[in-house]
């Protein structure tokens, strides 16, 4: 069993802030954990847009706080995301979030993310893995 809390993990190696500065995540689950998935929370910044395209990866995202404008940049469908709406990008949705008050979402990613991963310059996060534990 495994108890742990995003307070524990503010300046650790799992509390990621993004190079492009309009974004942070502590990441509480991790592919070394070994379960299938990883959680995070993270924190989109007032006054940012962010385009971003998970070519690898499944996410479902749960606003827990805060207001973003969702744009499918596939379809030009744009949402409004607030606290108690979820979205997911199960068809690898290129989008982009344009942030009106800080927003705190809840993320959940398959396959697992390792806790290094940051957009490339398409929006992707690369398809990192573990190694095998011998």
């Amino acid at each position: 069993m495994i108890v742990r809390s995003f307070k524990e993990l503010e300046g650790t190696d799992r509390h990621i802030k993004a190079a492009s500065g309009t974004w942070e995540s502590k990441r509480i689950v991790l592919a070394k954990e070994r379960v299938g998935f990883s959680v995070h929370e993270t924190v989109l910044y007032a006054g940012t847009e962010t385009s971003m395209w998970y070519a690898n990866h499944i996410e479902a995202v749960v606003c827990v706080e805060g207001e973003a404008e969702l744009t499918d940049n596939e379809t030009g469908m744009t949402y409004t995301i607030t606290p108690g709406t979820m979205y997911l990008l199960d068809g690898h949705e290129r989008h982009t979030m344009r942030i009106k008050e800080d927003f705190r979402c809840i993320c959940v990613f398959n396959p697992p993310v390792t806790g290094r991963e940051d957009h490339d310059e398409n929006g992707v996060y690369p398809l990192l893995t573990e190694p095998e534990e011998v």
